[in-house]
C-alpha cells in the first residue's frame, strides 16, 4: 500500500497525520494508519526501507508547508515465505539433475562393461527360454514309445531332442544320439504316434551378436585397463613419476621469524632467498647461485623447519620429497623419478627442490654384504647428473637434510653439487631461550616463569625437545585444571623428557627404596666433591621410565669439549652409585648396569679415540668409518695387533678402577654426610641444589689430578697466560705442586 510520510514522529501502531491517497493539495488531510497487507498494525518500529524515517524528511527552514513523501510498506513475512518456497522448488528441480558424483559414476568404464555383460546375460536367457517338459533318460523315452503311452511327439532335429506328451498328461523329453534318431522315428511310425520334426534356425543377427559379445567384452576390458594405466600419478604405469609435492599458496606459511636458535643457518638461507629475489646484485659481481645446500645435524634441531621457512619466503616454486620416495620395488623407478622431478623443476625455474633424509639415496657407493644390482646406486648416479652433469642449465636449487653426513657419497658433497654444507646443531643457552619464546606464543604462563632459567636447566636439548617440554607442561597444567603454566609444570615436563613419566604404580619395598636412596646419594655426593664434575641439580628416588631413581647434574655453561680431568671425574661420578652399594651393603645390585656401560664407553673412547693414555700414546685405534651397508659389528675394522688390544683393555680397566677407587674414598671419608642425605631423601623423595648444599657443608673439593704430559720423558710446560683480570684460569695447577697435594695418576 502507499502511505504518507509526515515530518512528525510515527510510533508503533500509531497514526501519521497526512493526506489520504491521491490527497496531495488538500488543506485538511485525514489521518492514515500504517498497516501491512493484512490490514493489521505492523507492531514494530518501521525501518527506513519499509516505513517512516522522519529525520530524512524534515521540512526545509523558511517553508510553511511540510513536504509530502509517499512510501510503500513491504510485507517482509510474505517476502521470506516466497524466498523459502523458491529455495524448496530449486531443491526439487536440482534433485532431478545429475550431481557431479553421479556424473563421475557413469563415466567409469567398468560400470559400462558390467551393464553390457548384464544385458548380454538377459538376452541369452531370453533366447534360451526354459521348457515345460521334464527331462528324462533316453531308455525311458523309448520304453514309453514301445508301450504305446505316447499321445504325440515332437522331434527337435538340431538339438537332437525328443519331447513326448504322454497319455496320462505328463510331458517328458530326452536327448537322443544322432545315429538313433532314425530308430526313434521308425518306432513312432510303427505305433501310429503323430509326431512333428522341428529344425530351429537362429537369426543371423542374433548369432553374430552372441559370437561377438565375448570379443567386445575382452576389448572393453583391455581399454579399461589401459585407461587405468595412463591415468594420474597413482596409476600402474606411472610409478616412474615423481612423488614430489609442490607447496601451494594455500599451504600454511612458515617464515624465518618462526625459526630460532639457528641464526647462522638462517643467515645462509636468507642469502639464497635474496639471490632469487634480486639476482642482478650478485650477477654484476660474477657470483653464481649455489646449486645445492646440505643441512646436517642431530635429529630435532630444525632442519626440516628451515626448509619450510625457505618455502614460505622464497616466492618461487618449491618441491618437497623424501629420500625414501625415490626407490621402490621396480628397477629404474628411482632414476626415473629423479629425472621427472628435475624436469618439473626446470620447467618452472627458478625453483627449489627439498629432499628430506637424503641419506636414503645418497649413501656411499660400495659393496655391501650381498651382490647384485643396487637400485640406490642408479638413483644416486642420476641425482649426481641432474645436479651437475653435462646439461648445465641452472635455475634449480637443491636443499637436502640428513642426520648422517658421514655416510653420504663424496661425489654428492663436492662443490658444484652441494656448494654449502650448513651444520644445524643443538642450540646454546641463548638459542634455547629464543626457541622457548617461540613455542610459548599463545600460551598462558604465571608471571614468575623465566625462560632464561629453563634454558639453563635444559643443556643439550634440541628444538624438538624444547617444544615437547612446553607441550608437556601445557598438558600437565590442563590435567590439574589450572589456567596458567607454572614453574612446577615446566620442571615436571623437563623430567618427563629426560627420564620419562613418573611411574606412580611402581611401589618399592622399604629396603629396596633405601638401597636406591644410597645409590643416588652416592652419585650426588661424589659429584659434589669432585672439582671438575658438573654441579648436582636434583636427585630423586621416584621411579621414572625404566629407572628407580636418578641424579641430575647440569653444567654451569655450555661446553663443546672436555679435558682429561673432566672425563676422569665423570667416570668417578658414574661409579658413585656402585661404590655406595659396595660400601654400605657389601653386595652390589643390577641398578648400576647403565652406569657401568656409560663409564666403559667413556674410558674406551679416552684410550682409543682421544689418545689420553700415557702407555698407548696419542694414537687412534680402530676405524669408525665403516661401510654404511654393513652392520656395526661387521663394519668395525680392527687395525691393531692382539698385543695392542690387550693393552687397550688393560688401560680401560685402569681408568675405571682409578675412578672407582676415587668414588669409594670420597664416600668412606664422608659416610656421615651420605647417611644424612639418605635420611632426608627417604623423607622428601626429592632433593634439590639447596638441600644438597646444606647437607654437604663440610665436604671439601678433591685436589686436582696430576698433570698429564703423555709420557714421563717430556718436561711439563709453563702454565697458560693470565686472563684479562690477571688471575689464572679456574682449575689450573702449578707445575711444581707440593708433594701429596695432587690426586695420584691412574695405575698403568
Amino acid at each position: 500500500m502507499l502511505g504518507w510520510l509526515a515530518p512528525t514522529s510515527c510510533n508503533k501502531g500509531a497514526t501519521c497525520p497526512g493526506p489520504p491517497s491521491a490527497w496531495v493539495g488538500e488543506v485538511n488531510p485525514p489521518v492514515v494508519v500504517i498497516t501491512d497487507h493484512s490490514g493489521a498494525n505492523r507492531g514494530r518500529k518501521p525501518s527506513p526501507t519499509n516505513a517512516c524515517d522522519l529525520s530524512a524528511h524534515r521540512p526545509s527552514e523558511g517553508t510553511s508547508q511540510a513536504r509530502t513523501v509517499y512510501f510503500r510498506v513491504v510485507d517482509r513475512t510474505r517476502s521470506k515465505t516466497r524466498h523459502r518456497d523458491e529455495r524448496r522448488r530449486k531443491r526439487v528441480v536440482d534433485a532431478g539433475k545429475p550431481t557431479p558424483e553421479r556424473k563421475r559414476f557413469f563415466r567409469r568404464p567398468l560400470i559400462w562393461i558390467l551393464l553390457i555383460a548384464l544385458i548380454a546375460v538377459i538376452i541369452g536367457a531370453f533366447f534360451s527360454g526354459g521348457s515345460d517338459y521334464t527331462e528324462s533318460t533316453t531308455s525311458e523315452v523309448l520304453d514309453e514309445i514301445s508301450a504305446g503311452n505316447v499321445e504325440k511327439a515332437n522331434v527337435l532335429d538340431k538339438e537332437q531332442l525328443i519331447q513326448l506328451d504322454l497319455t496320462n498328461g505328463d510331458q517328458v523329453e530326452a536327448y537322443v544320439p544322432a545315429d538313433m534318431v532314425g530308430t526313434v522315428g521308425a518306432s513312432l511310425e510303427e505305433g501310429n504316434i503323430p509326431f512333428n520334426t522341428e529344425v530351429n534356425e537362429t537369426s543371423v543377427f542374433v548369432s553374430f551378436l552372441l559370437s561377438m559379445l565375448p570379443i567386445v567384452l575382452i576389448v572393453l576390458l583391455l581399454l579399461f585397463f589401459m585407461s587405468q594405466m595412463q591415468g594420474g600419478g597413482s596409476r600402474v604405469l606411472n610409478f616412474g613419476k615423481s612423488k614430489a609435492k609442490m607447496v601451494s599458496k594455500d599451504t600454511p606459511k612458515t617464515t624465518f621469524d618462526d625459526v630460532a636458535g639457528s641464526d647462522e643457518a638462517v643467515e645462509e638461507l636468507k642469502e639464497i632467498k635474496d639471490f632469487l629475489e634480486d639476482p642482478k646484485k650478485y650477477q654484476e659481481l660474477g657470483a653464481k647461485i649455489p646449486k645445492g645446500v646440505l643441512l646436517f645435524g642431530p635429529p630435532g634441531t630444525g632442519k626440516t623447519l628451515l626448509a619450510r621457512a625457505v618455502a614460505g619466503e622464497a616466492g618461487v616454486p618449491f618441491y618437497s620429497i623424501s629420500g625414501s620416495d625415490f626407490v621402490e620395488m621396480f628397477v629404474g623407478v628411482g632414476a626415473s623419478r629423479v629425472r621427472d622431478l628435475f624436469t618439473q623443476a626446470k620447467e618452472n625455474a627458478p625453483a627449489i627442490v627439498f629432499v628430506d633424509e637424503i641419506d636414503a639415496v645418497g649413501r656411499h657407493r660400495g659393496a655391501g654384504m650381498g651382490g647384485g644390482h643396487d637400485e640406490r646406486e642408479q638413483t644416486l648416479n642420476q641425482l649426481l647428473v641432474e645436479m651437475d652433469g653435462f646439461d648445465t642449465r641452472g635455475g634449480v636449487i637443491l636443499i637436502a637434510a640428513t642426520n648422517r653426513p658421514d655416510i653420504l657419497d663424496p661425489a654428492l658433497l663436492r662443490p658444484g653439487r652441494f656448494d654449502r654444507q650448513i651444520p644445524v646443531d643443538a642450540p646454546d643457552k641463548e638459542g634455547r631461550q629464543a626457541i622457548l619464546s617461540v613455542h610459548a606464543k599463545g600460551k598462558p604462563f604465571v608471571p614468575d616463569v623465566e625462560f632464561e632459567t629453563i634454558a639453563r636447566r635444559t643443556p643439550g636439548f634440541s628444538g624438538a625437545d624444547l617444544e615437547n617440554v612446553i607441550n608437556e607442561a601445557a598438558l600437565l597444567t590442563a590435567r590439574h585444571n589450572e589456567k596458567a603454566i607454572s614453574n612446577y609444570a615446566l620442571e615436571e615436563a623437563i623430567d618427563r623428557v629426560i627420564a620419562g613419566p613418573e611411574r606412580k604404580g611402581r611401589v618399592m619395598g622399604d629396603e629396596e627404596k633405601k638401597m636406591t636412596a644410597y645409590h643416588e646419594s652416592g652419585h650426588a655426593l661424589v659429584a659434589h666433591a669432585l672439582p671438575h664434575a658438573a654441579p648436582v641439580h636434583k636427585l630423586t628416588i621416584l621411579p621414572r621410565g625404566r629407572s628407580l631413581g636418578h641424579t641430575l647434574v647440569l653444567p654451569v655453561e655450555d661446553k663443546y669439549s672436555q679435558t682429561r680431568s673432566e672425563m676422569i671425574d665423570t667416570l668417578a661420578y658414574a661409579l658413585g652409585g656402585r661404590a655406595a652399594e659396595e660400601l654400605v651393603y657389601h653386595d652390589p645390585t643390577t641398578g648400576a648396569s647403565n652406569d657401568i656401560e656409560k663409564a666403559t664407553k667413556v674410558a674406551r673412547a679416552m684410550v682409543t679415540e682421544y689418545g689420553m693414555s700415557a702407555k698407548l700414546g696419542a694414537v687412534k685405534y680402530g676405524s669408525a668409518d665403516s661401510e654404511p651397508f654393513l652392520g656395526k659389528e661387521y663394519g668395525h675394522a680392527r687395525d691393531y695387533s692382539d698385543e695392542i688390544a690387550s693393552n687397550i683393555d688393560a688401560e680401560v680397566r685402569a681408568l675405571i678402577e682409578t675412578a672407582h677407587d676415587e668414588a669409594y674414598t670420597i664416600l668412606t671419608e664422608y659416610r656421615d654426610v651420605l647417611d644424612q642425605m639418605v635420611v632426608e631423601l627417604l623423607e622428601k623423595e626429592t632433593l634439590d641444589t639447596e638441600d644438597l648444599a646444606r647437607i654437604a657443608t663440610r665436604v671439601v673439593k678433591r685436589p686436582p689430578m696430576a698433570p698429564f704430559n703423555g709420557t714421563s720423558s717430556r718436561q711439563l710446560g709453563q702454565p697458560p697466560v693470565p686472563t684479562a683480570n690477571g688471575s689464572k684460569p679456574a682449575g689450573e695447577v702449578e707445575t711444581d705442586p707440593e708433594p701429596g697435594a695432587l690426586r695420584l695418576e691412574e695405575p698403568s
